[in-house]
């Protein structure tokens, strides 16, 4: 039997990051695994936990307080109901156990972090689809945590074009 799976998707709410979702719960996390969402929310975010846990990110938050906008506020995190429902319907038809982390600051950095501290068996990460000159000048997030992460990354390519 294999160990227990750790299977992180980093999460933002976008449609990219919904993509990469839906893709990691059908493709990715077998019954009984751990998907662990990351998010990262930018410095200077409002919410009376960000002080006390600005510097390791988050304890484990359990789905039923991820899905309570009450806990989440206290966050400053609004997570999309879509993704809700999604995370609802995949713990209980795969009998997984999801947890979130939050994290503050540079999404490429904490990405990595939590790779390692989690730590996570695989991340799943969606990619906007920048253009090449975006791309330079924005960076990408998802080629930074490819060429820096110490787990295997599947990325989810957003084929809209929104970016």
């Amino acid at each position: 039997m294999e160990a227990e799976r750790r299977v992180g998707v980093a999460v933002d709410f976008s449609p990219c990051s919904k993509k990469a979702l839906l893709w990691a719960v059908e493709n990715m996390v077998h019954d009984e695994d751990h998907l662990i969402l990351v998010n990262v929310q930018p410095e200077g975010s409002q919410g009376t936990q960000v002080k006390l846990w600005h510097a390791t990110g988050s304890p484990f938050i359990p789905l039923s307080e991820f899905s309570d906008p009450v806990v989440m506020k206290k966050y400053g995190v609004k997570p999309d109901p879509e993704f809700l429902e999604i995370l609802n319907t995949a713990a209980r038809q795969k009998e997984i156990l999801v947890l979130a982390k939050i994290y503050w600051g540079d999404a490429r950095e904490k990405i990595c972090e939590a790779i390692e501290k989690i730590p996570l068996s695989c991340l799943v990460i969606g990619n906007r689809g920048l253009g090449k000159i975006k791309r330079v000048l924005l960076g990408s997030v998802s080629n930074h945590v490819v060429n820096s992460a110490g787990c295997p990354v599947t990325v989810v390519k957003n084929t809209d074009h929104e970016g």
